[in-house]
């Protein structure tokens, strides 16, 4: 059993982890211990200890010791002697806003369904989870809050949501209504958060906990390129490879808020979910809501094996099963090659060559539709432009296909262009607030996704976009994101649901097109990096990392992804040079090496590469295709960060499941002339295997390997050359005797 229950108290077991609470002497929930895996107990006095303390509000007259600001809580409100930042707030129909949620019993089944309307976990293939859930009520108001617990023991991973019904006879207003609350014993912790910009997404920064409150949150109606719903608070002296580290995630793409508060007793409470600004929910008497659900994980050895214990999670529990472990193809796309100047005859062209250099799949990205030459017109007139394809889009589709590649299509479903018949038709369609000036944001607006009619049309028009082409892959993009907030269908009382119920049409949206079309691979993309989200994942098992594809810049960028999410959910691309973001001209070869740890792609016009050039795609591709399955789904291991020292050298690695293979990537970003050796030191090798490195003849045990490492002098360093933007993959092979 996961789960062991001895009256009120509820020990949630991992193979490794416990989390226990408790109901306390006021019927509400009370958080024990969460941590490295300890005995189970009947009781734990020592961790609910109650002494009283001066000017504090306290449960009874009799009961003084009771005082709830000292203690650690499950489910917290606020009102009622606990001043820290509350779990949730509802207001009532008189205005209060005080709610007792108090225990009434609970409920324990193996496994794990999806939620209804919210992309979420599940256990599909009976991997020993259970769920727990606790019936909480309100008598006051009549609500009742139901928190679900999942544990997914093999992992390592408990996952958290809350379900509020209202079962009185008047309505009340969910202010606030996280998912996750975690009240920890101490503050000595580190808040190490990935944050960014458009086009540098996702940089790790670290920083100690301090009195008071620190938070990452978006409020740009997506999970945003600014911030990411993923973080971890490690013990100040955790690394990569030792020491304590707590994983948070949401799976949501609206508006969030990560926040984590220390008290003047130095105790920390953090709350995952949606972020209460411009959020406020209705709940009419029978109406419930559903909060989003938040990954909690625990690693007691670094921070490598908390990605590492996710990232095996993501894979069973959460993407899509169909391509959970089915290989990404290699694509081209040809935004960067054309941009919105193509025709089909410059498409074939491609195309042509594309097959020539071994790569499996074409991706048709923006252009292809309406009218559309330039980022000012069309969206959202899904029909193909007849004078870039005369013969129809399916006709130039065909061909792709006959050279034996997939194909692709770039689509934005969620926007919509004041140039385009769409909005001639409906131009109530566009989400806009009333008496005001629209904000424009690259020439484009945004469709009200709350409403169904325009659900039903998206499903639709692009049901009859992938019918008729018979595609195998969409890039789904969302290149701005929401201003001018207004649901012209909503009473004034729901306005402030706008932003949520907006997520949830994209979610329908996603939902209904994957069920109809189980074969079709979805890419997530919002400008590159501004969806990167695991509620997008759960529809679309990868996601464009950055519309930067500099390969300097993408170390810090999937670096920093990774230790949140997998690389088989990283589209990372080889671009040429000098590169449209940075103009950075870096080697052929290092853009390749840097763009194989994740899903393979070239951003590019192959028709006019140098011969020496194509024959480098020949045989980065070929590579990359025997040892695909290692690097998209190999266990990840981050050496040295690019967030450390003077960030001049990058490296990680991926091993096989056996570890008789691995494959580590070496990137220097500027040369140092005459400078020191430097080593490599791998990671997940079995210590008494000996293994070869690079067909080398000298033979290395695994511990060598990981404890010493190799020097990395020329006879190591093929194809290395003296100069800036150097990088080197070493494969690690198995002695077999």
């Amino acid at each position: 059993m996961t789960i062991q229950i001895d009256d009120t108290l509820f020990h949630l077991q991992t193979d490794h982890v416990s989390y226990v609470f408790h109901v306390m002497a006021n019927g509400e929930l009370g958080q024990l211990y969460y941590g490295p895996k300890i005995h189970a107990k009947t009781a734990y006095a020592n961790l609910a200890a109650e002494d009283e303390r001066g000017s504090m509000p306290a449960l009874a007259v009799d009961q003084p010791a009771f005082q709830l600001e000292m203690l650690k809580q499950e489910f917290a409100g606020l009102g009622t002697g606990d001043y820290r930042y509350p779990a949730y707030q509802i207001e009532n129909a008189d205005g209060s806003r005080i709610s007792e949620f108090r225990y009434d019993h609970y409920d324990l089944v193996d496994g794990k369904t999806r939620l209804a309307q919210l992309p979420s976990t599940f256990d599909d293939d009976a991997d020993d989870a259970q769920t727990l859930t606790i019936f909480l009520k309100d008598a006051g108001n009549g609500v009742a809050a139901t928190l679900h617990y999942t544990v997914f023991p093999h992992q390592d991973v408990i996952v958290k949501s809350v379900t509020y019904t209202n079962q009185g006879s008047q309505a009340v207003t969910l202010n606030d209504a996280y998912s996750s609350e975690l009240d920890l014993p101490d503050a000595k912790y580190d808040l190490i958060q990935f944050s960014g910009a458009w086009t540098r997404e996702r940089h790790l920064i670290r920083t100690p906990l301090r009195a008071g409150i620190q938070s990452v949150s978006s409020l740009r109606h997506a999970s945003s390129h600014q911030q990411n719903p993923f973080f971890m608070l490690a013990r100040p002296d955790t690394t990569d490879d030792a020491g304590e580290v707590i994983g948070f995630n949401l799976i949501y793409s609206g508006n969030f808020m990560d926040q984590v508060e220390v008290d003047h007793y130095e105790t920390s409470r953090v709350l995952t979910g949606i972020n209460p600004t411009e959020f406020a929910w209705q709940l009419d008497p029978g109406e419930t809501f559903q909060t989003p659900e938040a990954i909690l994980s625990f690693s007691a050895n670094g921070m490598n094996q908390l990605s590492q214990q996710l990232s095996a999670f993501y894979q069973r529990h959460l993407v899509n099963p169909a391509f959970a472990h089915q290989p990404r193809p290699v694509l081209i796309n040809n935004w960067e090659a054309t941009y919105f100047d193509f025709d089909e005859d410059k498409l074939r062209t491609i195309v042509d060559q594309a097959q020539q250099l071994g790569i499996e799949m074409f991706v048709l990205d923006d252009g292809w539709f309406g009218h559309r030459n330039n980022d000012r017109s069309s969206l959202g007139d899904w029909v193909v432009n007849k004078a870039k394809f005369p013969n129809g889009l399916a006709h130039f589709v065909d061909q792709v296909h006959a050279k034996q590649m997939k194909f692709g299509l770039w689509l934005e479903p969620e926007m919509i262009s004041e140039d385009s018949q769409l909005y001639a038709q409906h131009p109530d369609w566009l989400i806009a607030a009333p008496g005001r000036l629209k904000t424009p944001s690259r020439n484009q607006h945004v469709l009200d996704m709350s409403r169904q009619d325009v659900v039903d049309y998206l499903v639709k028009m692009v049901s009859d976009v992938i019918q008729t082409t018979k595609l195998d892959y969409i890039k789904w993009d969302m290149n701005r994101n929401i201003t001018d907030l207004y649901g012209a269908q909503l009473p004034k009382s729901r306005q402030l649901e706008m932003g949520h119920r907006y997520i949830l049409g994209v979610y329908q949206l996603y939902e209904r097109l994957t069920k109809a079309f189980p074969n079709v691979l979805f890419e997530s993309c919002a400008g590159g990096g501004g969806h990167y989200d695991l509620g997008m994942m759960y529809y679309a098992p990868q996601a464009w990392v950055s519309d930067d594809t500099d390969a300097v810049e993408r170390l810090k960028i999937q670096f920093g992804t990774s230790y949140g999410y997998s690389q088989s959910m990283m589209g990372a691309h080889v671009s040429a040079v000098p590169n449209d973001q940075t103009g950075r001209q870096t080697p052929f070869k290092t853009r390749g090496d840097v763009a194989f740890f994740g899903d393979l792609g070239y951003e590019l016009d192959v028709t006019k590469l140098t011969e020496a050039d194509k024959r480098q795609i020949t045989a980065q591709v070929a590579r990359y295709k025997h040892y695909r399955p290692l690097l998209q789904f190999g266990t990840f291991y981050r050496i040295d960060s690019p967030f450390e020292g003077d960030g001049n050298v990058t490296s990680w690695a991926v091993v096989s499941a056996d570890q008789q293979t691995a494959i580590a990537g070496w990137y220097q970003v500027l040369h140092h002339p005459n400078g020191p050796y430097q080593r490599l030191k791998f990671r997940g090798l079995l210590p008494e295997q000996q293994y070869v490195v690079n067909q080398s003849s000298e033979h290395f045990y695994g511990d060598e390997l990981m404890r010493a490492g190799i020097i990395l002098h020329p006879d190591m360093m093929t194809d290395v050359s003296n100069g800036d933007y150097q990088s080197q993959l070493f494969v690690v092979t198995a002695v077999q005797e």
